[in-house]
């Protein structure tokens, strides 16, 4: 009599996998009679409108003595800081990300410069106009926005739901395909990630002379998150 031969098929659904997102570790199957499987690979994703704008803020002073300097950053900063509060602004979405003073190694004069940078979080239909109050209060670098939502687990469990169902999906295609029964799920394993997208470079903001311009015209960007699927089943 004649063994039958194990069956192992592969399918990769339509789509691309992000070049920084891993394959999900998949088993070693051993090949024979006994061992009557159908694996696939299924990725999926979905978009959404961000729900949530984080503004990252900062200035940089003039070149001058430690004390100078010091001195200016701390005007600069208490004003920064009233005009975003001034501009509904709530204190609990204000986060100082990093301030320093730094020797200026440009001239060979001890002179000093104060860093200082903040991540401020606000409506994405807010994004331009806060930008825009820190600009004209005194923010010099400032213009890099992350687009996100406030809970990115939710849309990660998207992902994953509409990979799972294509992998389903094409399993019983598969199965129908080559003429067997499709079985039980006897092994998954998931992995989910954010596509990549191009990010803005901090703008250098520029004093204007005479009145102030309006606000940028900036638009959110969508965002997306991509979950791969690889899950094997038996056949019969």
């Amino acid at each position: 009599m004649h063994s039958k031969l194990a069956i192992i098929v592969s399918a990769i659904s339509i789509g691309t996998i992000p070049a920084l997102a891993q394959q999900p570790a998949q088993p070693e199957l051993k090949v024979d009679s006994s061992n009557r499987t159908l694996t696939v690979t299924a990725t999926d994703n979905v978009t959404a409108e961000p729900d949530l704008a984080i503004l990252h803020i900062g200035f940089v002073t003039q070149p001058q003595d430690a004390k100078g300097a010091y001195a200016e950053g701390t005007r600069a900063s208490n004003t920064i800081i009233a005009a975003l509060k001034q501009a509904g602004v709530p204190e609990n979405a204000i986060r100082s990300e990093s301030q320093y003073l730094d020797r200026d190694w440009t001239t060979k004069l001890r002179k000093y410069t104060l860093h200082q940078d903040w991540t401020i979080k606000v409506q994405p239909e807010r994004a331009a106009e806060i930008l825009d109050a820190a600009v004209n209060a005194g923010a010099t670098s400032s213009g890099q926005i992350e687009w996100t939502m406030k809970d990115e687990k939710a849309l990660e469990a998207q992902a994953l739901d509409k990979a799972a169902a294509r992998a389903k999906a094409n399993a019983e295609v598969l199965a129908k395909g080559m003429g067997v029964r499709l079985g039980s799920l006897i092994y998954v394993s998931n992995q989910t990630s954010s596509p990549p997208f191009p990010r803005p470079m901090p703008m250098m903001a520029m004093k204007a002379a005479n009145a102030a311009p309006e606000p940028l015209a900036i638009e959110p960007h969508q965002v997306s998150r991509e979950a791969t699927v690889y899950a094997v089943f038996t056949i019969e």
